[in-house]
């Protein structure tokens, strides 16, 4: 869980020159939240590029998670749990009386920390998705969805002998590429990781951040980690949070070379963390 906020002593910095020249699909604006009665992320205002991998870095409990999972209304099944703000995916208020939560999870789709193949084979879990939202009206169409999604996760040539195996029978590098392949199989506009290769090898992490710089060609990605070498690797643009607060956002290579904040400096040489 989030630790409670107390203000930042400065006003977020926002270095997004380039930024700027490219469409933002997710816009996060004043956002506050809430666990019961301890804030967990304080007025945060940022706007995901499209197109792009946006990464959310900071120490444990600084929000980066939380605001993640405000892009697809995940804590929602938190009781305790308070979104106030705005956010909007593609101009559309994603809390707005008439969105089906479900179809908003299904334009924003999530990786999380650990693999969660479901306990089917490895055809039905990319299949899972389509089926229940009605995306394809034979099995042929449904045969070329599962092997197009496999393909975009890097996955087709190792599995596509045993597609009637459990997914939960591969190594957990190819469960990941599994969840991804579900994941990007509904067509999504943005794809949320949390940490998605916290749980990994160097070899099946090396693989997984190949894969993300792949897919950013066709989808949005934001992706919540704790390796600065990741975030430099795989993103184009990174926020920095610290105690629920948005520090500084801006391009990667601005970042890490030359931040404008002092705590940005001082979390990225290690002198918090």
């Amino acid at each position: 869980m989030d630790m409670q906020v107390s203000p930042a002593p400065m006003e977020a910095i926002v270095q997004m020159p380039d930024c700027s020249q490219k469409k933002p699909i997710l816009r996060a604006e004043n956002v506050d939240v809430f666990y019961g009665e301890k804030q967990a992320i304080l007025d945060i205002n940022l706007d995901v590029v499209e197109n792009a991998v946006t990464a959310l870095i900071g120490p444990s409990g600084c929000g980066k998670s939380t605001l993640l999972r405000c892009f697809n209304r995940m804590n929602d099944i938190i009781p305790s749990c308070r979104v106030e703000g705005s956010i909007t995916l593609a101009g559309q208020d994603i809390h707005a009386a008439n969105v089906d939560v479900v179809a908003l999870r299904q334009k924003v789709g999530m990786v999380f920390q650990k693999p969660n193949p479901f306990p089917k084979s490895i055809y039905d879990n990319v299949a899972y998705g389509p089926r229940i939202h009605g995306m394809t009206s034979s099995r042929a169409e449904l045969d070329a969805v599962v092997e197009k999604s496999l393909r975009r996760a890097g996955l087709w040539q190792e599995v596509k002998d045993r597609l009637t195996t459990p997914g939960t029978g591969l190594s957990g590098g190819q469960q990941q590429r599994l969840c991804i392949a579900r994941a990007i199989a509904v067509q999504p506009k943005v794809i949320l990781m949390d940490e998605p290769c916290s749980a990994l090898d160097p070899i099946a992490t090396a693989t997984i951040e190949e894969l993300i710089d792949e897919l950013r060609e066709r989808f949005t990605i934001v992706i919540v980690t704790h390796s600065m070498q990741q975030a430099t690797r795989v993103s184009q643009y990174t926020a920095f949070f610290h105690l629920g607060n948005l520090v500084e956002y801006g391009a990667t290579q601005n970042i890490f070379t030359a931040p404008k904040d002092e705590r940005t400096q001082n979390y990225i040489t290690g002198r918090i963390g």
